[in-house]
């Protein structure tokens, strides 16, 4: 998972973003205590919405209480407590971190040189969930062939990462899944590796490294790509957005949902324009 997953601040109610502050710290420390402190500074965002997302099918509510962290030890912040979702949650976000940082290596990334940091947490997340990180593995490696054969087309291509998220969910949430959340996920993850794609555009074709779209259209740069093609890829990102919607409607919560819906009803869709468009401009 990359960090593209953030709320709409703008939109975003004061008790969800203290919510959301407690989880992403929550997940974190969590990381800590599963995979080794230095395994931390692999946690985004993305992971944050997930432990969000899942307690709330699950039935499970966050605890949370004002406590001091290592990086944060001068002032006691709304922290998420320990529980059993938060710490499998942390140890595959280490998982999904060494693997990418393993493909950076592979791609001639220079962020792929410090995976060794994290091989420890890795090994440990192996030994106690080997089916997710089977899951992992098997689906990176998939992604991989795809991109090493130059396949341009951008369903097939997107399709071991989008699967790799219905599955992790599915893991997760056990009795609790259904074709819905499976759905949500898939799209989750489809999104995800498009919107890297797309973001990545100009420093992949430079640094002479695989993009779909680039496979797809051909264009050298994301302004021709946008102005040549804009129209089919915005439908792409707008039917991925309708079936997140539709699985999303179709969910139980078992909590008040509005930090998840905020994240994926308006978060996700204003990421989508910041990559497409750029950052808005303030009026003068």
């Amino acid at each position: 998972m990359f960090g593209y997953i953030n709320p709409d601040k703008p939109y975003l109610f004061v008790k969800d973003e203290t919510l959301y502050r407690a989880v992403y710290c929550g997940v974190c420390k969590c990381i800590g205590k599963e995979c080794g402190q230095i395994c931390r500074t692999t946690l985004t965002y993305d992971m944050a919405f997930m432990s969000a997302l899942l307690h709330n099918i699950m039935d499970e509510d966050f605890v949370v209480r004002k406590r001091r962290c290592l990086v944060h030890w001068f002032r006691r912040r709304p922290i998420a407590a320990v529980d059993d979702t938060t710490m499998l949650l942390g140890a595959l976000n280490c998982a999904l971190a060494y693997y990418k940082l393993m493909d950076d290596r592979r791609d001639g990334d220079k962020k792929g040189i410090i995976s060794f940091l994290y091989r420890n947490g890795f090994r440990r997340t192996v030994r106690k969930h080997p089916e997710a990180c089977e899951i992992i593995r098997s689906r990176s490696e998939e992604v991989a062939a795809l991109e090493e054969s130059g396949c341009g087309v951008i369903d097939m291509v997107c399709e071991p990462n989008a699967k790799m998220i219905e599955e992790l969910s599915r893991y997760v949430l056990g009795s609790y899944a259904t074709e819905y959340t499976d759905g949500l996920n898939y799209a989750i993850g489809k999104w995800i590796y498009l919107a890297d794609a797309l973001d990545d555009y100009e420093k992949d074709i430079r640094k002479g490294r695989y993009n779909v779209f680039y496979q797809s259209f051909g264009c050298e740069t994301k302004d021709e790509l946008i102005e040549k093609n804009g129209e089919e890829i915005r439908f792409i990102f707008d039917q991925i957005f309708a079936d997140m919607r539709e699985n999303l409607s179709n969910i139980k919560f078992y909590y008040n949902h509005d930090l998840t819906d905020n994240i994926i009803l308006q978060g996700i869709p204003a990421k989508s324009r910041t990559i497409f468009y750029g950052p808005a401009k303030e009026d003068n």
